[in-house]
């Protein structure tokens, strides 16, 4: 089981927040300072240069950066060495359902595990979400061709037939 962790600037609905959620269920652990997160973690992070990849298999624990496009673009995280961006998938949450790239902090992780070949937690962590499996459902090719992938250069190669 990969610790999770997600770091949270409270700029988000505490009533709507799918981390707050798992929280409650210690399926996750919030921080609220980046000094707070694990240095060895893997970031989740939308403008990594790097897909996530089964090559990554060998993290400590993941961190989801649930937070403003603003906090990401001050270069906070920049002193953590390993940052990944998800490939393609489509949302499942009820506010960007069916839009490529708009995945909630929940099916952020869920989906990095899954590609990192930890299906059981992933589906274990979606299912405290009422929609959670949903994102599974929806995202069922992509994510079992990534989860098959060697490395983020195949990764990115299966994401761009979805783009095509």
């Amino acid at each position: 089981m990969i610790p999770l962790y997600a770091y949270r600037d409270n700029s988000c609905d505490p009533k709507k927040c799918t981390v707050k959620k798992l929280e409650k269920f210690g399926l996750i652990k919030i921080v609220t300072t980046i000094p707070a997160i694990p240095r060895s973690t893997l970031i989740l992070d939308p403008t990594a240069e790097q897909a996530l990849s089964p090559a990554d298999r060998m993290v400590r624990s993941i961190t989801a950066l649930d937070c403003s496009w603003e906090v990401l673009d001050t270069g906070a995280f920049t002193s953590f060495r390993l940052h990944r961006a998800l490939p393609f998938l489509v949302a499942a949450n009820p506010v960007n359902f069916g839009r490529p790239f708009r995945l909630t902090s929940v099916e952020a992780i869920a989906a990095a595990l899954f590609i990192m070949g930890e299906q059981d937690q992933a589906r274990a962590v979606l299912a405290k979400i009422n929609w959670g499996i949903r994102f599974l459902e929806v995202n069922e090719e992509p994510l079992d061709l990534y989860a098959a992938a060697k490395d983020s250069a195949e990764v990115v190669a299966i994401q761009a037939t979805y783009l095509d």
